[in-house]
């Protein structure tokens, strides 16, 4: 059975559209950023359109690419996990963000929620281990709903939470904060959780980790991401 055409019935071109998200998804612009950079390039849409396409296209994207990660991340026999939350507002009250950050640096889960007690931290590992398998170790901060979530899902044995051990997770927000600021926060926990499960993969696949390769290495693996998101993007 073939795949329906995602874009049957758009009068711009797939080129355009997977040109349009990329861009505000991967870079800290705003949706006029993109109207502008795309007008340049002789490409004439409206910021709602970008807005509309990376509704849309996003997820659909995004997991496609996941679709096509977690199988190879699975085969890990030492995967390491570190968790993390930040706060992140939303109409002016306080949420929390969990994320689920491999050894390598690959984003593997978000979550939001209203609270940041054992039962939020419980549902966090739980839909995490679910979907990637279980790790080898844990890493965390000392926030206590981690040992009691972890305690119940017999997992305590495998927690680490040594000071400077978490960067990892920590660092991994940042991409986020720089995209937060962009778009001037956000006005639910749906579309925060959405934007969150796109952003995460796309910076996924476009991580190259260009401090540990020489020019000419990450050219080439930067040019091999930059076919393989056409592809997984493509109909």
């Amino acid at each position: 059975m073939t795949k329906p055409d995602p874009f049957k019935g758009f009068h711009s071109s797939p080129e355009i559209i997977r040109l349009a998200v990329m861009l505000y998804v991967r870079f800290p612009l705003s949706l006029r950023n993109v109207e502008d950079l795309l007008h340049e390039r002789g490409i004439d849409i409206s910021h709602e359109t970008v807005r509309y396409w990376w509704n849309r296209f996003g997820p659909i994207f995004a997991a496609e690419i996941r679709r096509n990660r977690v199988s190879r991340m699975r085969a890990y026999s030492n995967w390491q996990w570190h968790l993390d939350e930040v706060f992140v507002k939303i109409n002016g009250e306080m949420h929390y963000l969990w994320r689920a950050v491999d050894h390598e640096g690959e984003v593997l889960e978000s979550y939001v929620t209203k609270r940041r007690d054992r039962k939020a931290a419980l549902k966090f590992l739980r839909k995490t281990m679910k979907r990637h398998g279980l790790p080898h170790i844990l890493v965390t901060d000392k926030l206590r709903s981690y040992g009691a979530a972890m305690k119940d899902i017999g997992n305590a044995g495998r927690q680490e939470t040594e000071r400077w051990k978490n960067n990892r997770a920590e660092n991994s927000h940042l991409p986020f904060r720089r995209r937060e600021r962009a778009m001037q926060r956000f006005r639910s926990m749906r579309s925060l959780q959405k934007f969150t499960f796109v952003h995460a993969s796309v910076c996924n696949h476009f991580n190259q980790e260009r401090a540990l390769y020489s020019r000419d290495n990450f050219k080439l693996n930067r040019a091999v991401a930059l076919a393989e998101w056409r592809q997984v993007c493509s109909a």
